[in-house]
């Protein structure tokens, strides 16, 4: 055999090759997974969507066309639709949700969204069919597409559409995404059967732009994580578990004589570069007022401390500073002010980062030292610390965190500094409160999360949500001794999250990596997809 017949015959013997396998895969795709649907309606849609992994069956070979679709069955498909992880938290309202339960981290994932809600605040029903009007408000809600209709319908038994359900009824149907029976029914209370909920996720899919956002990658925002407690290692590992993408280090602190301490990890900084991480190394004061007011009251000392920090930031290449300056005397307002102006133009000619955190302005001493709009003029990013609500030392007792003070904070700032240039710092810690006979503080003790965690779980607290904290609440007693928690987890960094999202803000920041419990990253990412989305 000459070489060109032999290239010849190898050439076809890998076209052929080639196209067994791919008849192979065609037809090993197009094979239905279930034995029972080549009779449903619904049987191509239920193909799509099982090899896209949001619809399952009941057995590895039933689908079970025709029966009713259970609550944790149909938000487990939203989720996947939605391209949302399991939201495995500690902390659940739901006493027949059990955190073995296949379902456990879906229903917690909704639930945190606010996608969905239980048929009491301590029950889900998880096993209990879903109807169809049910079925209609957790897709407009899932769609984002709330009160953006009329609740008039055309249906003849509009009337037995419950009033909750009448918007979102409606708003499907124009959408094209549930319809009536041949009699023009919308039959509100029938159960939704599995084959049509494949119908209804795949008109979902077939709109192209909602399809194209489902695909999309979510739009990166500013997330910085301070470093606190933790090794270089271990802060790594930390990072790259969660969405942090802009690296606070406690690196520098200015002295009274403006001289900087330098603990610089130049490991950190390889690893930065390696992981795509920004790095905006923490300045800090030692919350020392006296010291901090001996370098911002003479020009010389701030000049001191400006040229060592933009040295710094020379020798080592970082990507930016991160000024943290707390217990500020309310005389050195115009000080601090000409300080940060003066190290913001260094910083500007250098091309890097300066960012300056600040506390919510309660009119107390603690802020006066903060001029929000001449600051913001100045730096690139204003960091508001919307936390310690209440504190240590704080009379009463109460959330670290609450959304009415977040957004009180952001409010306030966002008078007189624009929107893209503020960060808002969420808490990765809290406090368990002892209290009183009289309801007033006993003592206060400063907990991590997966502390806060372990102590519900020793105490079997029962946490019931508050919609206008954005928290939940829970008690218990400690040798006759009343604890309170307003508990921080997934659900309530989401509302935060949310927050900073309707607000426009450049992103979040967390007090601190280390802090959190290991559900959080989930949660949160679950947020960054879901809120990305605008359909």
């Amino acid at each position: 055999m000459n070489n060109r017949f032999g290239r010849f015959v190898i050439t076809i013997l890998v076209v052929v090759l080639a196209a067994g396998l791919f008849i192979q895969h065609i037809s090993a795709d197009d094979e239905a997974p279930f034995k029972d649907i080549d009779t449903s309606y619904a049987k191509n849609e239920i193909i799509d969507l099982y090899h896209r992994n949001i619809l399952t069956g009941i057995t590895a070979t039933s689908f079970s066309p025709t029966q009713s679709i259970t609550r944790a069955e149909f938000i487990t498909v939203l989720d996947r639709l939605l391209k949302l992880d399991p939201a495995v938290s500690p902390v659940s309202p739901y006493t027949d949700v059990a955190k073995k339960a296949w379902y456990y981290g879906w229903i917690q994932a909704a639930v945190q969204l606010e996608l969905a809600n239980g048929t009491s605040a301590t029950t889900f029903a998880p096993a209990k069919a879903v109807t169809r009007q049910e079925a209609a408000v957790w897709m407009a809600k899932a769609l984002k597409q709330i009160n953006h209709t009329s609740a008039q319908t055309s249906f003849n038994d509009r009337n037995k559409i419950a009033s909750w359900a009448r918007s979102a009824v409606a708003t499907v149907n124009n959408l094209g995404l549930m319809k009536g029976d041949n009699s023009k029914n919308f039959r509100p209370s029938d159960p939704i059967t599995r084959q049509e909920t494949a119908v209804l996720i795949d008109r979902v899919l077939q709109n192209e732009s909602w399809a194209a956002e489902l695909d999309d990658e979510p739009e990166e925002r500013i997330v910085i994580g301070w470093q606190y407690g933790q090794t270089t290692a271990q802060y790594e590992n930390t990072v790259l578990k969660s969405n942090v993408n802009t690296l606070s280090p406690r690196w520098y602190y200015v002295g009274k004589t403006g001289t900087v301490t330098d603990s610089t990890d130049a490991s950190l900084i390889t690893w930065a570069k390696k992981n795509n991480k920004k790095i905006w190394a923490m300045v800090g004061n030692r919350s020392d007022q006296e010291a901090t007011h001996q370098m911002l009251s003479s020009a010389g000392t701030r000049n001191t401390a400006v040229n060592q920090l933009v040295a710094l930031v020379s020798k080592y290449r970082l990507d930016g500073l991160n000024i943290d300056f707390e217990n500020v005397a309310p005389d050195d307002r115009e000080y601090l002010t000409s300080f940060i102006t003066l190290l913001a133009e260094k910083m500007y000619a250098l091309n890097a980062m300066l960012s300056i955190d600040v506390s919510p302005d309660l009119g107390t001493d603690w802020t006066d030292a903060f001029d929000y709009a001449a600051l913001g003029k100045q730096v690139n990013y204003m960091v508001m610390m919307g936390y310690d609500e209440h504190y240590d030392g704080s009379k009463l007792p109460g959330p670290n965190a609450s959304i009415p003070f977040d957004q009180h904070a952001v409010d306030t700032v966002l008078k007189v500094v624009p929107s893209h240039k503020v960060i808002l710092a969420l808490p990765l810690y809290n406090r368990d409160w002892t209290l009183n006979p009289n309801g007033t503080v006993s003592t206060s003790k400063y907990i991590s999360l997966p502390e806060q965690n372990q102590i519900i779980s020793n105490y079997g607290m029962k946490p019931v949500w508050n919609e206008t904290l954005g928290q939940y609440v829970a008690n218990y007693s400690k040798q006759s001794i009343k604890h309170t928690i307003w508990i921080e987890d997934g659900r309530s960094l989401i509302t935060k999250y949310d927050l900073s999202v309707k607000s426009n803000l450049a992103g979040i920041a967390y007090w601190y990596i280390g802090g959190e419990s290991a559900d959080i990253w989930s949660s949160v990412s679950n947020a960054e997809k879901f809120y990305n989305y605008s359909f």
